[in-house]
């Protein structure tokens, strides 16, 4: 990679937008479940807030390696050892099916008891656990897709994910509209046909990446033209940095189901407008995550240049990059939250009691940008061990008000989305304070 690449506002941007756009095709996913099913009535709105986190925290254990493995990728790319991103990349692939397997397993076996003890309304146990079992399948096809993800950002070629996601996203829509409503003489499954359409949308999106793979990458440079054998000594020298971002990224997104039981003993009402709260916030949400994906991977790649004391001179850009573009994401939203939240249900009622919470959501992205990014970047220094503590500090902060807010006090389903600005407040000054302090200087990875 070139400097010019690394530290000029333009060619940030020429990585970001391709993770952009692939993060909002992909974001496009969840939004045509909750859209679909928003029409279909409010248990399965409802329940799909449940299920499809419960799906992500599964999915996050291989997606979080796979994260850790785009750090490897990012450094071993900056340091110009091509031949060793194929390497990490094959034996997190032989890795990821493994683990995809055990997931698989377990949750079949154990999914009915945990829903049953955590979900109190018995429609939305029911619909929930349809979706969660007709959904796994599809965690074989994401996590192998999510180690090409990681092998094509952490060598800055981003370009292909947009072409990747806009596949799979209208694959999904076809998919789900199908299924969901029973088009083209197939029965209405409704929850059951959206879990089935996004394993199929995974499927597709896997088929497009080893295509494109075969077609469009040097193979031979990046030791891609035959699979490598598993090495035990590769993988066990990726686990330092995997195991932690794996951890980190389950946990965080545990956290994030454990609200949204909370919500759940609020009531179906409740549970139905935080998914649509949650929907809106990925819309922000996946503008903020390319970005950070981008300071988490070119900080790897400058670092393995050499260029240590250029780091904080690049998140400083990514910052102002981030803050232009989300800022008037935020401003729209408060502008116009009736408007957002129709993207999502036709329920009149529903949509007037969706603003309130729609408006303290987007309020909360003004720390969020600043503490994701900071967050990526510590990541990306190859401090995985530090960056799980570190959100693991805001995390027991966030725990702690979320039970006071709404297991305690009950509060207002707009009132516990405060809960945002807590964890993002905490996260932004522990990720600065370790950024600021330089300790993440020299390490090796």
């Amino acid at each position: 990679m070139k400097e010019n690449l690394t530290y000029s506002y333009r060619n940030i941007w020429k990585v970001a937008y391709p993770i952009l756009i692939s993060l909002v095709m992909e974001q496009m996913i969840g939004l045509t479940d909750t859209a679909f099913l928003g029409r279909v009535g409010e248990v399965e709105l409802g329940a799909s807030a449940i299920a499809i986190v419960y799906y992500m925290v599964l999915f996050m254990i291989g997606f979080g390696f796979s994260i850790g493995a785009q750090i490897i990728i990012g450094r071993r790319n900056g340091e110009g050892n091509f031949k060793d991103t194929g390497k990490i990349f094959w034996n997190g692939l032989y890795f990821v099916l493994g683990l995809s397997g055990i997931l698989i397993f377990l949750s079949e076996a154990f999914s009915p008891w945990l829903m049953k003890f955590m979900v109190s309304s018995e429609a939305i146990y029911d619909a929930a656990l349809s979706y969660v079992r007709w959904r796994l399948p599809g965690m074989v096809f994401a996590f192998i897709t999510a180690m090409f993800r990681a092998f094509y950002v952490g060598t800055t070629q981003t370009r292909t994910l947009t072409l990747n996601s806009v596949v799979m996203v209208l694959s999904n829509v076809i998919f789900n509209w199908i299924l969901i409503f029973g088009h083209c003489g197939l029965p209405a499954l409704g929850i059951t046909g959206a879990a089935i359409g996004s394993s199929l949308a995974e499927l597709v999106s896997l088929i497009f990446f080893v295509i494109y793979t075969k077609i469009a990458c040097d193979k031979s440079k990046y030791g891609l033209d035959k699979p490598d054998r598993p090495q035990a000594a590769v993988l066990k020298s990726m686990m330092p940095t995997c195991s932690w971002t794996m951890i980190q990224h389950t946990i965080s997104v545990m956290t994030w189901f454990i609200f949204f039981l909370f919500i759940e003993h609020l009531g179906e009402r409740a549970l139905a407008i935080s998914n649509i709260t949650r929907g809106a916030s990925g819309l922000i949400w996946v503008v903020l995550q390319a970005f950070s994906s981008t300071c988490s991977t070119l900080v790897s790649n400058i670092i393995g240049e050499g260029h240590q004391d250029k780091v904080m001179s690049l998140i400083k850009r990514i910052l102002k990059l981030s803050y232009g573009i989300v800022s008037v994401m935020i401003l729209l939203f408060c502008l116009f939250p009736e408007a957002i939240a129709h993207i999502y249900t036709d329920i009149p009622d529903l949509v007037a009691a969706s603003v309130p919470a729609l408006i303290v959501m987007s309020s909360s992205y003004l720390l969020n940008v600043g503490g994701q990014v900071f967050f990526l970047a510590v990541s990306g220094t190859g401090s995985t061990k530090t960056a799980f503590r570190l959100e693991l500090v805001a995390l027991a902060v966030y725990m702690v008000y979320c039970y006071v807010i709404i297991g305690y006090i009950k509060a207002d389903v707009a009132i516990c989305w405060t809960a945002e600005h807590v964890y993002a407040g905490m996260l932004l000054l522990c990720s600065w304070l370790y950024m600021r302090s330089g300790r993440w200087k020299n390490r090796q990875i």
